[in-house]
């Protein structure tokens, strides 16, 4: 635990943004850039990297269907379609975990937060070293997603 929250200081220390929180695995990252430009870059970043977003909750959207205003609150789902069929091959329970989330929400000074939890500790839980391969090699993709996120200027 006290790792991953080193791990989650640092990172966004080299980002360049404000480490709000990181608890049970999770990277929670504040950007200096407005809410809609983070968001419209996460999902670039996200096309970048060759992944899919598979699910968008937006609740902001969401709540102005109902005539209501609130900030900007996202959460994108994201995963690829080799990844859940490795996924799913090796440990069928798994599949339980993905797609990974990708939350963004828009604070009261107008800049965004991003968190997530990285592959390796949603798939902690699993034993199977294909399993393992997976999160291993979806740690580093997220990660880039998160980080052209939080570069939007």
């Amino acid at each position: 635990m006290l790792v991953r929250l080193v791990a989650a200081v640092v990172f966004a220390a080299a980002l360049g943004v404000s480490p709000a929180l990181a608890q049970d695995g999770r990277i929670t990252a504040t950007s200096r850039a407005p809410f809609q430009k983070v968001a419209e870059a996460l999902e670039k970043a996200v096309a970048d990297q060759k992944m899919a977003v598979v699910c968008h909750a937006n609740a902001q959207r969401g709540a102005a269907g109902r005539g209501v205003t609130i900030k900007g609150n996202q959460v994108l789902m994201v995963f690829r379609n080799d990844f859940a069929v490795r996924l799913l091959a090796a440990e069928p329970q798994a599949g339980f975990e993905a797609p990974i989330r990708i939350y963004v929400y828009e604070n009261a000074d107008g800049t965004a937060t991003v968190s997530y939890v990285p592959p390796s500790a949603v798939f902690a839980p699993y034993k199977h070293r294909e399993v393992k391969a997976v999160a291993a090699e979806l740690d580093p993709i997220f990660k880039a997603i998160v980080e052209g996120a939080l570069a939007a200027r």
